[in-house]
């Protein structure tokens, strides 16, 4: 099987590694899983192809640290990051760190499958243009708060530091979504750092 296939699973959930590992298999990857960062670094060796799917949070080293030091070492795989929904700040800070997309818990099969798929497939830098003329379409509001989502603050956070409500925040964010044509967080934040918001 080509070495591009191949989808290095880090979870120290026991059932989720199963679990993710027949997904995988069965859409035509090579699953290898590993129960820590560190049990995957003992084998990181000569790794040149394929892609990392880990959990943010794991004990010892967590993704985001994983992330950066695979980073620091010279080790490029692309990495989709799994975060539990209060892990989002966490996700953003490995987005800017290099990982190539995060996945909010929960998501569906179909949903992993297409963020593996785009990890290994060459990043869409065309995406920066078209993305600063749609800042041109927010209200100065809405950049406060893209700005916040950004710099990986939680809605309540960003409510706080702006005066308004965390409802409100979240609907000035589903209008960012909106005119940015995002489909996820994963994509908006990714845009935002491709053209230089970040």
């Amino acid at each position: 099987m080509a070495s591009d296939t191949v989808v290095h699973v880090i979870d120290d959930d026991g059932p989720m590694r199963d679990s993710l590992s027949f997904l995988l298999e069965a859409a035509g990857f090579e699953p290898r899983t590993y129960e820590s960062a560190a049990a995957f670094l003992e084998c990181v060796t000569g790794l040149d192809r394929g892609c990392i799917v880990t959990d943010v949070r794991m004990p010892g080293m967590n993704g985001l640290e994983l992330a950066r030091h695979l980073k620091a070492t010279g080790v490029s795989l692309p990495i989709v990051m799994i975060t539990g929904h209060g892990d989002v700040p966490l996700a953003v800070e490995s987005m800017k760190a290099g990982v190539s997309d995060f996945l909010e818990k929960p998501f569906n099969d179909e949903t992993l499958l297409q963020a593996i798929k785009g990890a290994l497939a060459k990043p869409d830098l065309g995406a920066a243009a078209p993305f600063k003329a749609l800042l041109d379409h927010l209200s100065p509001r809405e950049i406060d708060v893209l700005h916040g989502v950004v710099d990986g603050k939680a809605n309540k956070v960003i409510a706080f530091e702006l005066g308004i409500s965390p409802r409100t925040v979240e609907v000035y964010r589903a209008n960012v979504m909106a005119k940015t044509h995002a489909t996820s967080l994963a994509e908006l934040v990714r845009m935002a750092i491709l053209a230089g918001f970040a």
